[in-house]
């Protein structure tokens, strides 16, 4: 390269060096300012809520039969459909009928013989009796017609047992429903061979209504009563108590139960007392054996702040919720949290009527930052 190449080339290189400051900074001054995040907020209601105490429940059907069969024999007909709800009496199993229908035949002629037998038995002790009257026959001989008449009797007492008993087999091979519910998956196909040493066939659940089963320990007695009062005490007056249940969703089950039962015994392995509730059941969304929370309510309502459970973090401070100022930056507010209801949360001090609060997004804020607030849709 010539010198004089050399400087030219030098002389571009210092130029646009001293340019390019000028050039990035008209660039960043086009450019826009980020936009404040968004997050959506609700805002602090007051509730009327009454104390209440939670437990954890497992639901439990009123009635619940196991069918078996009751005879020997190969299934013949299934007359439903796993899954569907039954009626008290509706024929569900029909074994095969061939062989106790034989029975209660044989028993039946067996019974016509014997009766046969019975009335020539009384023929002779009247015709004996009347020839001893006459002194025509010896006493021993109307003995032995009388003792022939009390054996033929005896003998169809035990042929009328046989066909009672033949024509209760025959019943047998038609298995009914004897409750109302849902009945459960069959444990045999037509065609196999079951009896009394089988497995369970089949399951009827009653359905509506239904329990809920929960234990209460001797602390939590006194909780109750401390928190519900006289009203909600689930000993002498069980039925001022209303019990709710949470879902796996979290929410209520709409129908509200009522306490029927308190055992009279502490359980000593667990020293817990077992109290069961009756709860309507018309949609079948209540199954027996699963596993709920139970909540327990009694007392008088009170006015209570209430926000939405997703609203509330915990860190090693306790729990708080973010908070969007008036002049829409985040800010944090210490909390003491109340009783859950159901997805919502009652908080005894931190928060004011009319104060929004974040429920989403909270991840992407932080103290002091400007936001932009989404107030939450109803319902949501």
């Amino acid at each position: 390269m010539s010198g004089c190449t050399y400087q030219i080339a030098k002389t571009i290189l210092i130029v646009s060096t001293l340019a390019w400051p000028r050039i990035a900074t008209a660039q960043s001054e086009q450019q826009p300012a980020a936009a404040p995040p968004s997050v959506t907020v609700t805002t602090v209601v007051e509730k009327d809520i009454r104390p209440s105490v939670s437990f954890t429940g497992r639901i439990e059907a009123v009635d619940k039969v196991e069918l078996r069969a009751r005879v020997d024999g190969f299934l013949e007909k299934r007359l439903f459909t796993e899954g569907q709800d039954v009626k008290e009496g509706d024929l569900l199993f029909v074994m095969e009928k061939g062989q106790y229908e034989a029975a209660v035949v044989q028993a039946e002629g067996a019974i016509q013989s014997a009766e046969a037998a019975l009335e020539l038995a009384n023929v002779e002790v009247d015709r004996q009796t009347a020839l001893v009257a006459k002194n025509a026959s010896p006493q021993n001989q109307l003995d032995l017609a009388i003792a022939k008449q009390s054996e033929a009797k005896g003998s169809l007492a035990q042929l009328n047992a046989t066909l009672d008993k033949a024509k209760l087999d025959l019943s047998y091979t038609e298995i009914h429903a004897p409750i109302a519910g849902r009945i459960g998956r069959s444990a045999y196909s037509v065609g196999n061979f079951v009896g009394p040493s089988s497995n369970v066939l089949a399951t009827v659940v009653s359905q509506d209504p239904i329990y809920v089963n929960f234990s209460v320990s001797q602390r939590e007695i006194l909780a109750i009563r401390e928190k519900l009062g006289s009203q909600g005490t689930m000993g002498d007056n069980v039925n001022a108590a209303v019990v709710h249940v949470v879902l796996a969703d979290g929410k209520r089950y709409a129908e509200p139960g009522k306490v029927n039962f308190v055992d009279v015994t502490v359980d000593q392995g667990t020293d817990t007392v077992p109290v069961r509730a009756s709860f309507s059941n018309p949609d079948r969304i209540l199954i027996d054996g699963q596993l709920v929370n139970v909540i327990v309510e009694g007392g008088t309502a009170e006015k209570s702040l209430v926000v939405p459970q997703a609203a509330i973090q915990i860190d090693q401070s306790g729990p708080f919720a973010l908070v969007v100022t008036t002049d829409n930056k985040i800010e944090v507010r210490r909390i003491e949290p109340g009783q859950v209801q159901g997805s919502e949360l009652s908080v005894t001090k931190g928060l004011s009527i009319g104060d929004r609060i974040v429920t989403e997004g909270i991840q992407r804020v932080r103290p002091g930052q400007v936001v932009d607030p989404v107030e939450a849709k109803s319902g949501s």
